[in-house]
């Protein structure tokens, strides 16, 4: 079956994405539920040995050990390859071969992996996605898939040339605050949805850190409307049950700047918080000696690669965006109105759905984080910063409760169980459809994507990415 998103419809789309098989799953627990259908264990092997892989190790080797082992690391920090392979075989008795970048291919060769864990720098998901099919290996990658609509379709063409399977991480469909509110859309609380006016605040500890990191150039990460949009875009079409047609988008940086730093008292920008003579001053210092984890990771072995963790959030070569503004609309012809700021005094979100039966507001308020790769509850909600509220066009307006369950981090999604990633099919298509694949992620890729300096103008998302769906089983 051929699927083209140029006319493709809601049922279509929606019975493709779910017939592909290939998940856009929960982390930690829920990651490794759809893998264990035989009686071995599933063998994996990480790329990327980063903060954000840890959550895939302790996965393997913790949650899931009866059913998974892992069989290799690769990086291109020898630094930190031994520290991952001293600390598999102290906490966990295990003897984890290592590899520098250069031999993935030889690693994939000597461990024979079934499935590669892809967690590097998002501007090189794709290169190992693709070697890794090439070489027979299902693969699993940290989102976004890639930063670009090109390397998205080599991925999606490469699955189809070689018949294995891309798993694209997401988890905030699990958040039981975020499943009451497609619960509430689906049984038509506030009728047909006709707009939606969708804002998330990135404040400046959470948010000012994709300022120091890799991320602040978009040849690495896309820029935020990739990176970190493409969560919140994965939600919108979810709960709408649709994808976007058009996008209308613009962007600047005008708070993480040189001049930015001086309206703040410092006499100027600077390389980098460890050497900062400011930073005493600064109110965006970082300090990796102090944080045990940032200092493990990178600070002590910067050497190796030369990357600094901890650089510099008003340094001028700095290219992503800090405030973003969308216009989209729909197959179905909701139109929905984003933004995403990243120098805000909260981080969180407020959404509004306005329908033809009334209005329903929904809001989350965060708390305080930055990755430091110690699996703390990033995202995690604070304590009464949840609130759903539907407003009928004729009646009293009333709270709803989320469902309960879910811990952890990004909105509870972290710790949903594995039997919350499945589809439940209806007859007009899949009821939460918790599960999408790489189709899917290539629809939020297309509303995020630009390259630098064309943030701005118009794109007609649907006809520039060809879609093709594996048959129906």
């Amino acid at each position: 079956m051929t699927v083209s998103l140029k006319n493709i419809d809601r049922r279509t789309f929606v019975k493709a994405t779910a017939a592909t098989g290939a998940g856009m799953l929960v982390s930690g627990s829920a990651l490794f539920a759809n893998h264990f259908q035989e009686n071995r264990k599933k063998r994996y092997a990480n790329v990327g040995t980063g903060s954000r892989s840890r959550m895939y190790q302790k996965a393997v080797m913790e949650s899931y050990a009866e059913n998974s082992e892992m069989v290799g690391f690769c990086d291109i920090n020898i630094g930190r390859l031994k520290m991952v392979q001293k600390a598999a075989k102290g906490k966990y008795g295990l003897d984890v071969p290592i590899y520098l970048a250069d031999d993935f291919d030889k690693m994939i060769i000597e461990t024979k992996p079934d499935v590669v864990i892809v967690t590097t720098v998002d501007g090189f998901h794709h290169e190992y996605i693709l070697r890794a099919m090439e070489l027979g290996c299902d693969v699993m990658t940290e989102k976004p898939m890639t930063i670009d609509a090109e390397k998205c379709q080599s991925i999606i063409d490469k699955q189809i040339e070689t018949g294995r399977k891309c798993t694209v991480t997401f988890n905030y469909r699990y958040s039981p605050a975020r499943s009451k509110v497609k619960e509430l859309l689906m049984k038509g609380a506030i009728g047909d949805i006709l707009s939606v006016d969708f804002h998330w605040m990135l404040n400046t500890h959470h948010g000012a850190d994709y300022f120091r990191r890799w991320h602040s150039q978009k040849k690495f990460s896309g820029g935020l409307m990739v990176h970190k949009a493409t969560h919140h875009f994965d939600l919108v079409n979810w709960w709408l049950s649709a994808v976007p047609v058009t996008v209308h988008a613009t962007g600047k940086r005008e708070f993480y700047t040189p001049e930015t730093a001086k309206r703040f008292g410092l006499e100027n920008y600077h390389e980098r918080c460890y050497t900062c003579p400011e930073k005493e001053r600064c109110g965006f210092k970082l300090e990796l000696e102090k944080n045990e984890s940032l200092k493990n990771l990178y600070l002590d072995n910067e050497q190796y690669d030369g990357y600094f963790r901890d650089k510099c959030v008003f340094r001028p070569e700095i290219d992503i965006e800090d405030t973003m503004n969308v216009l989209v609309t729909y197959d179905n012809n909701v139109t929905m109105c984003y933004s995403v700021n990243a120098f805000n005094s909260w981080e969180g979100y407020q959404i509004v759905f306005n329908g033809t039966q009334g209005r329903l507001e929904h809001s989350i308020v965060e708390k305080l984080y930055i990755n430091d790769g110690s699996n703390k509850n990033q995202g995690a909600i604070k304590e009464g910063g949840t609130t759903i509220k539907v407003f009928p066009l004729r009646g009293e307006p009333h709270l709803e409760e989320p469902h309960k369950g879910g811990i952890g981090g990004h909105g509870g999604g972290d710790g949903i169980q594995p039997h919350r990633a499945a589809v439940e099919l209806l007859d007009d298509g899949a009821q939460h459809l918790v599960v999408g694949d790489v189709e899917a992620e290539g629809v939020h890729l297309q509303l995020g994507e630009r390259r630098p300096g064309h943030l701005a103008g118009h794109h007609a998302v649907r006809h520039h990415l060809r879609v093709v769906a594996h048959p129906f089983q």
